[in-house]
Parts: structure tokens; C-alpha cells; sequence
């Protein structure tokens, strides 16, 4: 099958090249004009683990392409997916410009009978306004159709190659057929191809994102609670995990949610509400409790040093919102460093994958290390923003022998307690005592 994927972000091109991988001929369309190039020298412009060599794969053997020009791309095509960008707008609502500024130009390009696929998060309506714009310059049928992604980035190609389900927002039986026939080769372990009325797609995928946000945000109320109590959330986890009502998943207590869709689908889907009269109270609770908890740690690393800060360098493990990926959109590593260097601290900062984007943020205001060990020469103490697999079992002789002072402030809980006690470590954690 013919499918041109407009937009190269992080969800075009795992679409793109997860569907050229099937077999289909796939051109993907983006006007940056660097970036195209970039993507045919084959140059993979984001980081994603699994997704470089099926990628290189798909181009050599002519499955995969990539142009700037839109009429160019879409030629021939029978699916076109726009993967385009839906920023957060100043009240909180997805911004459609790009989305809509695409649909009114793919009009007068259509040939045949085209199925257009929203891919991006977008709001409940925004497929009958793409129809309208794509209506105005049209001269053959084609229907807008919504296919929701569900990608984890760090897993988005499994995600995508062995998906949950598929949920696809589609009125007629022409379009449903095409999106099923398309669909087919990865759902044949028996995961359902969910179909729907387009408003239902729409509303699923903000809906689906928006509990596990507020799953998150649960349990890192209830670890706030099991610091003043005395509990252990850890404890606490496995003992509402194990519920099969509840599941073990997204139950991890931190320092709060980021990305590039919890926190803008969560704010979108409140700012939905609003507009048709209806106050979302959990989800405007889930927001507030995340900033938040975002700079737990903040105020036990002040006190440690008697609410002094100038002068101090603090190690920063972790800058990336998780582990194995390079997203540093609403990460928490980056409000707690704009803190400490507000309180007059000095940073140094080390993480796998996500330096260099956040080096286009900070410059020279803050230290990148060359590994975690490095980070922690003559710094008075080490914080840690996010879970990467090498910080959970590190050379503790190294941490003590290069801090300063042996305390650690874990936003993720990589440790376990009695191990800190027993390495002297002074060490906080999120909802579970601390260990000094």
C-alpha cells in the first residue's frame, strides 16, 4: 500500500517507518528542509531505541522516503497521516495551525479517493474542522478518519509493532476496510482494532493519557502522605498492585510526570471541558499536584544545608523525563536546575542520552559531564532526576569517595534503605523514611 506520513517529530517517524517495515511503500513529508536531508543520508534525528535499524533497513531497500515537497509525497497515496505537532496554546488548548494549514493545502492534491488519518493528539471536533479545510479546495471524496497513537517513548516501536489495541475513529465502511486491510499485520496475535465514531477516538486518546497521569499523581500524593505517617510507598505499591482492579502499573511514586504527553494532554482535555461548561476538578488537582511535586526535593536539599545553597554544587544524575529516550519536554531535572541556580548553586549535570538538548537550554550555565562519576567530582551533593538502568546499580566506593558530603536526594527511588543505611549514606527518598 501507498501512505505518505506528514510530519518527521517523534510520532511520524516511528509511524512511517514501523509501517514501511510491513511492506508498504511509505513517504514521509516535513518541511525541514535540513531534517529531510538528515533522514535520506540516513541520519535518524531522534533517539528511540529499536527505531535505527529498522529505519536504515527500510530506505535500503526503497520502502522509505522522504521529501519536503507535499504534492510530491502524497502522490499516489491512499492513506495520508498527518503527524504534525499540537503545541499547547497560551490557554491550554492544543494549537491546530499546523494541522489545519496542511489540510487546507492537501485539497486541490487529492486525486482519488484518500482516507486522511489524524495520528497527532488532537481535540474532540478537530476531525470535522480538517474535513472543512480539506473540503474547501477539493474536487474527489476522501473521509478524515482518527487513529490515536499510544506510544511509549523508549518502547515506541514495540508499542507499535505489537500493539495493545488500535482504535480507530471511521464512519465509512470504505475507510474501515482500507484502515483494517492496513492494520492487519499487527494485530494477529489477536489485540483488537477497537472501532468507533471519530469523537470517541478522539476524546479515547486524551482520556487514556490523562488517568494514567492521574494514576502518577495518586500515588505521589500518597507518598506525601507516608512521609508525615511513617509508611513506606514502596510497600504501599505492591500492596495496592497486586489488586488486579488496580494493576502494578504507573504506580511508582517520583517527583512527578513530564514528556511531550502527559502534561499537554492533561491540560488540553481540562481545557476541552471548560469550554463546553464543565470543570474536570480531578484533572485541574492532578495539575496543580504535579508542579509540585516536581521540586520535592528541593526544600530537604536546603535544609541539609541550613537553607543555603550559594556556593554549593550539586550533582545532577538524569535529565531526560525517563530513561531511554532524549525528550526533555516538561522534564523535572529542568525546573530543579532552574532552582538550584537560582539559589545561587552550580550544577553539573550528566545523562546518557539528553545533554545536548538540554545544552541548547542552559549553555555554559551549568557543567556536562562526561559520565555519571564525573559529575560527582568536588560536588556537596547528588541528585537523581531520572531512572536510567546505570544509575540503579552504581559504584557506591566511587559516590563516596568523589561527594563531598555522602548524602543522595533520589526523585526516583532507586535504592533500597537499609542498603543506604548500611553504606552510611544520609539518603531521601520520595514517600519512604530518611535513612541519615
Amino acid at each position: 500500500m501507498k501512505i505518505a506520513v506528514v510530519g518527521t517529530g517523534y510520532v511520524g517517524l516511528v509511524t512511517g517507518t514501523c509501517f514501511a517495515e510491513t511492506g508498504n511503500h511509505v513517504t514521509c513529508i516535513d518541511i525541514d528542509e535540513k531534517k529531510v536531508q538528515k533522514l535520506r543520508n540516513k541520519q535518524i534525528t531522534i533517539y528511540e531505541p529499536g527505531l535505527e535499524a529498522l529505519f536504515e533497513r527500510n530506505i535500503r531497500q526503497g520502502r522509505l522516503e522522504f521529501t519536503t515537497n507535499l504534492k510530491e509525497g502524497i502522490k499516489g497515496a491512499q492513506i495520508i497521516f498527518l503527524a504534525l505537532p499540537t503545541p499547547p496554546g497560551e490557554d491550554g488548548s492544543a494549537d491546530l495551525q499546523y494541522v489545519l494549514k496542511v489540510a487546507e493545502d492537501l485539497g486541490p492534491m487529492l486525486e482519488n479517493f484518500t482516507v486522511i488519518v489524524d495520528k497527532s493528539t488532537v481535540p474532540v471536533g478537530t476531525a470535522e474542522k480538517v474535513t472543512a479545510k480539506v473540503k474547501q479546495g477539493a474536487k474527489v471524496d476522501f473521509e478524515v478518519v482518527s487513529n490515536p497513537e499510544f506510544l511509549r517513548e523508549g518502547v515506541a516501536v514495540e508499542d507499535f509493532m505489537k500493539p495493545d489495541r488500535v482504535v480507530i475513529g471511521a464512519e465509512s465502511e470504505k475507510s474501515i476496510k482500507l484502515m483494517e486491510k492496513l492494520y492487519a499485520p499487527f494485530v494477529r496475535q489477536g489485540n483488537p482494532i477497537i472501532f468507533m465514531d471519530v469523537r470517541s477516538a478522539e476524546l479515547t486518546k486524551y482520556a487514556a493519557n490523562s488517568f494514567l497521569a492521574t494514576k502518577i499523581t495518586f500515588m505521589n500524593e500518597i507518598a506525601n502522605l507516608c512521609e508525615l505517617m511513617g509508611a513506606d510507598v514502596d510497600k504501599v505499591r505492591k500492596g495496592i498492585g497486586t489488586d488486579s482492579r488496580i494493576g502494578n502499573r504507573f504506580l511508582f511514586a517520583g517527583i512527578g510526570y513530564g514528556g511531550s504527553c502527559f502534561p499537554k494532554d492533561v491540560q488540553a482535555l481540562a481545557r476541552s471541558s471548560t469550554e463546553v461548561g464543565y470543570d474536570f476538578n480531578i484533572l485541574n488537582a492532578v495539575m496543580g499536584v504535579n508542579q509540585t511535586q516536581k521540586q520535592k526535593l528541593i526544600d530537604p536539599l536546603k535544609s541539609f544545608f541550613s537553607g543555603d545553597l550559594k556556593g554549593k554544587t550539586i550533582a545532577v544524575w538524569g535529565l531526560a523525563f525517563k530513561p531511554y529516550t532524549d525528550d526533555i519536554r516538561e522534564a523535572p531535572a529542568l525546573e530543579n536546575i532552574r532552582e538550584l541556580l537560582a539559589l545561587g548553586a552550580k550544577v553539573k549535570a550528566y545523562d546518557p542520552e539528553a545533554m545536548e538538548n538540554v545544552r541548547g537550554i542552559f549553555g555554559d550555565d551549568i557543567h556536562f559531564a562526561d559520565d555519571q562519576y564525573d559529575a560527582l567530582k568536588d560536588a556537596d551533593a547528588l541528585m537523581i532526576m531520572t531512572e536510567w538502568p546505570i544509575f540503579r546499580t552504581p559504584e557506591f566506593e566511587k559516590i563516596e569517595s568523589s561527594l563531598k558530603n555522602k548524602v543522595i536526594f533520589d526523585g526516583r527511588n532507586l535504592y533500597d534503605l537499609s542498603q543506604m543505611e548500611e553504606l552510611g549514606f544520609t539518603y531521601h527518598s520520595i514517600g519512604r523514611r530518611v535513612v541519615k
